[in-house]
């Protein structure tokens, strides 16, 4: 059904838009999908583990890539060539910020966020950057900057971040950076401006245990992680997804409404999937819209037949046990 929706014509003239901040690692899973529809435009400042661009490259229709920090704009409209970036032991911690391992000295992944280096990096605002792109949207913002996550999006200015149609952030719950976007505040901005509704709330975290108490266990580091994943984690920050209300009408269009769907499918959210489907229909005469309805149903039908309910039958036993 996807395949045959990012078919269709309107998103010929407009495929959608992904961003990628913090694109470490590997080709974002959720992405597989439709990524051969779309643009996408990859930022990360530490290279050491960007080399999964030039493999993925391939798999979607136009992919920009940029080794650089990317920044909010300046307000004076001027921008720094190069700025500091902390460079840390784990690639992935690297950080525009200053890390405070010292703040987060009795979890686990502590040394993971000890700098190992100071650089001057090149720098890239993500507004400049989409201007000079010619790109006037973005349907999917995903980033993970190491603390600048609500500030990046803020970036992107009022009409572009209302249009949004998905959001992931991963803003801190424990301090671990000199002056970083934290969680709460996510949540106060998102709530203010009512366009999005929070789909996903992930904790995520690190045991807490010092690392000298982990070693004490044993030497070994096979035994060493056999205790650490023994242990419960503790939520240190928070992995964020953000849907879009379709509360605006300049929103509802048919292209919109489409990917909206697409989107709203893929994280298997199919209740407001079959909720797009009925503002779609009540606009647009396009029979596509029944079929993703009917689509959207079938798959509700098979959460339930497939007992995607006993969990929760589960829980509420549990909770009459007191346990």
């Amino acid at each position: 059904m996807i395949d045959t929706i990012l078919s269709r014509p309107e998103f010929q003239t407009e495929p959608p838009v992904l961003v990628d901040i913090g694109a470490s690692g590997q080709l974002h899973t959720r992405w597989k999908t439709f990524a051969k529809y779309a643009i996408c435009i990859a930022f990360d400042a530490d290279d050491r583990d960007f080399g999964y661009v030039e493999s993925e490259s391939s798999h979607f229709r136009k992919l920009y890539t940029f080794n650089h920090i990317v920044t909010e704009s300046s307000p004076t409209g001027t921008e720094a060539d190069t700025r500091n970036f902390y460079l840390t032991v784990s690639p992935h911690c690297s950080s525009l910020l200053k890390p405070r391992p010292d703040l987060i000295q009795e979890y686990a992944f502590a040394p993971k966020f000890e700098p190992t280096k100071v650089v001057q990096l090149k720098t890239r605002s993500l507004r400049s950057t989409l201007d000079s792109l010619n790109i006037n949207r973005v349907d999917w913002f995903k980033t993970d900057s190491q603390g600048t996550d609500l500030r990046l999006f803020r970036d992107l200015g009022p009409e572009r971040s209302r249009r949004v149609l998905t959001a992931e952030f991963e803003p801190g719950i424990a301090s671990i950076y000199d002056g970083e976007d934290k969680l709460f505040r996510v949540l106060q901005y998102m709530d203010e401006t009512g366009s999005h509704w929070l789909a996903e709330l992930l904790p995520k975290g690190s045991p807490r245990i010092t690392p000298a108490l982990l070693d004490s266990f044993s030497s070994q580091p096979l035994i060493k992680k056999f205790v650490l994943f023994s242990l419960r984690n503790s939520a240190v920050w928070g992995e964020m997804t953000y849907l879009n209300q379709f509360a605006d009408d300049t929103l509802l269009t048919q292209r919109d409404l489409l990917l909206g769907w697409v989107f709203a499918t893929t994280l298997k959210q199919h209740g407001f999937a079959l909720i797009l489907t009925q503002k779609a229909k009540a606009r647009f005469q396009d029979p596509i819209f029944s079929e993703m309805e009917t689509y959207s149903r079938r798959r509700i039908w098979g959460r339930v037949f497939g007992l995607g309910f006993w969990p929760e039958v589960v829980k509420k036993f549990d909770q009459l046990l007191g346990r």
